[in-house]
């Protein structure tokens, strides 16, 4: 699918790119077309797979050495939403095959590098929510139980508790990072506009992103449950469904292509 829309002039262009309504099964289509992308470039992608898988094992051996287990859920579950920083070369290869290119890993990387710029206020503002949710959860200590041995109500209560706020923030990453990195990849646009308009396609395809968000915790859960090491397939074939979900969900036609 390509954008036809006229581009507009640099100080015409609006606030955010406008966002196509969902189905709730689309993103089973992203994740097929993802599939194909990756058995069209095998090497290329499980590259990039193998260097995810690498950076999560020296987070886990950081968080095992100098943390605790806790350190070790926290910087993995933070590793989760920092990943779609380094998949800007899934999202390149696969524009590469979708303009009907040899895929090229040289190719990749003029790409990240061309957008690594935007990409960085992106990844601050992912920063801030990290920072924010870190502070969050040590705030969460004041609900534990003090007793010597608290009842299990209390236990599932202070459980409770924490599920929710890691949810909400867990959410809100998602939710400034569904779409943003592939649109910086494809146009110039910056890290705000690219974060803005990611957030408002989620709110306004919330089924579709239910089925989105379950599928990638499935992925995710995948290559934990086979001790990381699927993380160098799961994640490349996010990746790549995650551009088909930008192609065929924003509108960015309005900002001149990267490229």
């Amino acid at each position: 699918m390509t954008n036809t829309t006229p581009q507009a002039p640099s100080d015409a262009l609006p606030f955010a790119a406008p966002c196509r309504r969902l189905e709730a099964r689309a993103p089973l289509r992203w994740l097929r077309l993802g599939w194909h992308d990756l058995k069209r470039a095998p090497r290329q992608s499980l590259t990039y797979g193998a260097g995810i898988w690498l950076l999560s094992v020296l987070v886990s051996y950081v968080a095992w050495a100098f943390g605790n287990g806790w350190m070790l859920i926290l910087l993995l579950s933070s590793f989760v939403f920092v990943a779609p920083v380094l998949a800007l070369g899934l999202y390149a290869l696969s524009a590469q095959l979708e303009r009907g290119e040899k895929p090229s890993l040289t190719r990749c990387l003029v790409a990240e590098r061309a957008s690594l710029g935007d990409a960085l206020v992106y990844s601050l503002i992912l920063l801030v929510i990290a920072l924010v949710w870190v502070r969050a959860g040590s705030a969460l200590q004041i609900f534990w139980p003090e007793l010597a041995e608290p009842s299990l109500a209390d236990v599932v209560s202070f459980f409770a508790i924490g599920s929710a706020v890691g949810s909400l923030f867990a959410l809100l990453a998602f939710a400034a990072s569904a779409f943003a990195l592939p649109m910086l990849v494809d146009r110039r646009a910056d890290g705000v506009t690219a974060v803005v308009t990611s957030i408002n396609a989620v709110l306004k395809n919330k089924p579709a992103m239910a089925v989105w968000v379950l599928l990638i915790v499935g992925a995710v859960v995948v290559g934990f449950a086979t001790l990381l090491v699927g993380l160098a397939v799961t994640m490349p074939l996010i990746g790549h469904a995650t551009w088909h979900a930008y192609r065929e969900t924003i509108d960015a036609g309005a900002w001149p292509p990267r490229e």
